[in-house]
C-alpha cells in the first residue's frame, strides 16, 4: 500500500464549566481533570473536562459520548449499516436521520456558492484513487485517463435530491456516491460542543483536525491555534488568536496516494486532479462545519474564485499558505 497518512484526524475536547478557574479563589477545591478516549470516524477521539466534582464531568462526558456514537452511525464510510453507507449503496435512503439531511443540505448549499469547487459527490473519485494506489504495482502516473474520465461522470452535487417532508435523500446518477469527510468533523465539533455547553461548560477548545474555540480559554485569554507547516507538518507557520470561531484546515499534506506526493486526498471534482502536497489553506468561521466545508472548496478551487467563493460565504477569513510557506490572507 501506498497511501501516507501524515496527519491523522483527532477530536480533542479540553473544557472548563462556566465561570470555573483552575485553582478556586479563596478556597482549597481544584478544578480537576477527567479525561475519555475512544474511537470515532476512524480517528482517535480524546475529551478532557476541568470541574470541581468528578461526576459533572463524567456526566457530561457521557453525553457527549453517546452523541458522538450517535453521528458516527449516520455519516460513518467505516460501518457498512451507518445511514451514509445505506445511501451510497442503494442509491436511495428514506426514513433518513434528520442529522444527514441537515449535513447533506448544507454540503450541497457550499457546493453551489463555490461553483462547485466542494463537490459532497466526489466520493467515486476518492475510490478511484484510493483502489489504483493499493492494487499490486499501481501505474506512478495515477488512475487510467478513461477510468478518470469514468469516475468523473458519476460526480455532480446537483444530482442530490432531498425531500425533508418525507425525510428522503436520492443520488439520481447511477454509480455516485457520498462523502461528507470535508464537512462531517466540523458538524461533529459542532454538535458535541452543543452537548457540553447544555452541561454548563462554556470554555472550551474541540479540536476534530478542525478547532473550535468557544468563549476564551479557562484563564481568559484567546485560545491559540498553530497552522501547520505544510512543507513539515511538525512545525507551525503562524498562530491564530480565536474566541468563539472555529478554524479549519485543509492540506495535500494530511494524506499521499503516492510515496512522492503527486497524488493527495483534496480532489478537484471538475478536473479529477488533486491538490498540491505542500499547501495549505485555513479557514476562520464562525462554525466548525462551515470553516471545515469551505477549506476543502479553497484547497482546490481556482485561484481565480477565491474571492468570490469567500464573498458568497460571507464573514469567513482564510490564509492561504504556498508551497514556499508564504502566507496570503483573504477575507469575505
Amino acid at each position: 500500500m501506498s497511501i501516507t497518512f501524515s496527519r491523522r484526524r483527532v477530536i480533542t475536547l479540553a473544557a472548563a464549566a462556566a465561570g470555573l478557574p483552575l485553582v478556586l479563589s479563596g478556597a482549597r477545591a481544584e478544578a480537576r481533570l477527567v479525561r475519555w478516549k475512544g474511537t470515532a470516524l476512524g480517528a482517535t477521539t480524546r475529551i478532557a473536562l476541568y470541574h470541581t466534582e468528578e461526576s459533572v464531568a463524567r456526566a457530561a462526558i457521557a453525553a457527549g459520548v453517546t452523541e458522538l456514537a450517535k453521528l458516527e452511525r449516520v455519516f460513518s464510510l467505516y460501518q457498512p449499516d451507518s445511514a451514509l453507507s445505506t445511501l451510497n449503496r442503494q442509491g436511495q435512503l428514506d426514513g433518513a436521520p434528520v442529522e444527514l439531511i441537515e449535513l447533506v443540505t448544507h454540503a450541497r448549499w457550499v457546493a453551489e456558492l463555490s461553483g462547485g469547487a466542494f463537490d459532497p459527490t466526489v466520493q467515486p473519485l476518492w475510490q478511484l484513487y484510493f483502489s489504483h494506489f493499493t492494487a499490486a504495482a499501481p501505474d506512478p502516473a495515477g488512475p487510467a485517463p478513461a477510468d478518470l474520465a469514468a469516475a468523473k461522470a458519476r460526480v455532480d452535487w446537483r444530482a442530490i435530491e432531498i425531500d425533508a417532508a418525507a425525510r428522503r435523500i436520492r443520488l439520481t446518477r447511477p454509480g455516485a456516491g457520498l462523502t461528507l469527510n470535508g464537512i462531517a468533523q466540523g458538524y461533529i465539533s459542532d454538535r458535541v460542543a452543543a452537548v457540553l455547553r447544555a452541561h454548563e461548560f462554556e470554555r472550551m477548545l474541540v479540536d476534530m483536525g478542525e478547532p473550535l474555540a468557544l468563549s476564551s480559554h479557562p484563564d481568559g485569554s484567546a485560545w491559540r491555534i498553530g497552522i501547520a507547516d505544510p512543507r513539515n507538518p511538525e512545525r507551525t507557520v503562524k498562530v491564530l488568536e480565536v474566541v468563539d470561531k472555529a478554524v479549519a484546515t485543509s492540506g495535500g499534506y494530511g494524506t499521499w496516494f503516492d510515496a512522492d506526493g503527486r497524488f493527495t486526498h483534496l480532489i478537484d471534482p471538475a478536473s479529477g486532479h488533486t491538490a498540491p502536497a505542500r499547501a495549505s489553506v485555513t479557514v476562520v468561521a464562525g462554525s466548525a462545519a462551515r470553516a471545515d466545508a469551505l477549506s476543502t472548496a479553497l484547497a482546490v478551487a481556482p485561484v481565480a474564485r477565491r474571492q468570490a467563493i469567500l464573498d458568497a460565504a460571507g464573514n469567513v477569513t482564510a490564509l492561504f499558505v504556498a508551497p514556499t510557506g508564504d502566507i496570503t490572507t483573504l477575507s469575505g
